[in-house]
């Protein structure tokens, strides 16, 4: 009973949209990470190598014999993170003023919207008080029970 209860837990999760949406993004990901390692090693480092006489790739360092320091290849694996990091970033930053636009034309800002009001006038004292209250806190004056369309009228305007 246990281990059905955990498979039907597991398929429920497995099967909600957040985890496909994520499993599509690591796919993604790692495609769009080889992009970015085939650009450093097929066309950035030969021409950077142009200019220094070396591919980053050969470069090492020999220890002691048959021990060798490959750094070379860390300072690609350097590079590719960074291009990766900036092409992200741009990608976000145009994708973020495309929304803020998007918002603009729509006119949904938040700041635009206003709330509902939430206080009242007491017509006899003049003080605020809540828009539910029936009686004012402030000259204990009975007040005129509003009626419910009054109230979604007022808070609609």
């Amino acid at each position: 009973m246990k281990a059905k209860s955990f498979i039907s837990e597991f398929k429920d999760f497995i099967t909600r949209g957040n985890v496909m949406d994520m499993a599509v993004g690591v796919l993604i990901g790692g495609a769009f990470s080889s992009i970015v390692t085939s650009l450093t090693d097929d066309i950035i480092s030969p021409i950077l190598g142009l200019f220094g006489g070396v591919n980053f790739d050969m470069l090492h360092l020999n220890i002691l014999g048959e021990v060798t320091l490959n750094y070379g290849k860390f300072l690609t694996a350097v590079v590719n993170f960074l291009l990766m990091a900036v092409i992200i970033f741009l990608m976000l930053k145009v994708l973020h003023t495309l929304q803020a636009k998007a918002t603009q034309l729509t006119g949904l800002k938040e700041e635009e919207k206003e709330a509902a009001p939430t206080t009242k006038t007491c017509p006899y004292c003049q003080m605020e008080i809540p828009i539910k209250a029936v009686r004012c806190g402030h000259c204990t004056s009975k007040l005129e029970v509003e009626t419910k369309t009054e109230i979604d009228t007022v808070a609609m305007d």
